[in-house]
């Protein structure tokens, strides 16, 4: 009899162990995601949206097909209609890894897909209702952007991060000239064209009081953030 409830102990610690170990894992999926290239984000829930934390860093698209990009990575590409690029700053892969890519807005919308299964790039809207989550335009900037030094210049002294979004200075690719403004802003692409050649995206800067809400070409190369499908 005594056996029997050992064993019975010991089964009922193993059924216990084994559902602690499934909680475990289904908890650390819903705080981080993969892409095709094996990039592992982690992800916030902020109001009834969760987000990436960390700016994307994919060179496939979800098909696995590979998004383009320029040989040198400075090549200047203004003549060519609707580039489907992405590049590391610079051609530097060691700042992909830190500050994620910069896309084109022709890639960010290509049917193939950018973000992963499960995942899309913002439209203008759900970045409102980010920033309306967050007291409006005025006061959510310091709640998104990482704060201190590390990245960002001297002057974010404003930044708190408490929303945990963690917005990172990215610089950008215009078509024509080098790169630049990494360390000093970050501009993110939404999904949602103004007309055929402008669409929206969203500009942070250390010394700003607020999130810029903007509009530009299409072939600049900005940074992308991915949003959980709902």
């Amino acid at each position: 009899m005594k056996h029997f409830f050992n064993t019975k102990l010991a089964i009922i610690y193993l059924l216990s162990l084994m559902a602690t170990v499934s909680c475990k894992k289904e908890d650390d999926e819903l705080r981080s995601v993969t892409d095709i290239d094996g990039n592992v984000y982690h992800t916030v829930k902020i109001g009834s949206q969760v987000w990436m934390v960390e700016n994307l860093r994919s060179f496939h698209f979800r098909n696995g097909d590979p998004i383009p990009t320029t040989s040198p990575a400075t090549l200047d590409y203004s003549g060519e209609t609707d580039p489907v690029y992405q590049w590391a700053y610079n051609g530097d892969e060691v700042l992909a890894e830190e500050y994620g890519r910069l896309y084109t807005w022709y890639a960010v919308t290509d049917s193939r897909g950018i973000c992963p299964k499960g995942w899309h790039v913002p439209a203008d809207s759900e970045w409102e209702t980010l920033l309306n989550t967050l007291g409006g335009i005025d006061e959510a900037a310091a709640k998104l952007i990482e704060a201190g030094t590390d990245h960002w210049p001297a002057d974010n002294t404003d930044a708190t991060n408490e929303s945990g979004f963690t917005a990172l200075p990215g610089g950008n690719r215009p078509p024509m000239l080098v790169f630049f403004n990494i360390d000093l802003n970050g501009s993110y692409w939404t999904s949602s064209p103004l007309n055929d050649n402008i669409a929206y995206y969203y500009f942070f800067a250390a010394n700003s009081a607020h999130v810029s809400r903007a509009s530009y070409h299409k072939n600049f190369g900005y940074s992308v953030r991915c949003i959980k499908d709902r």
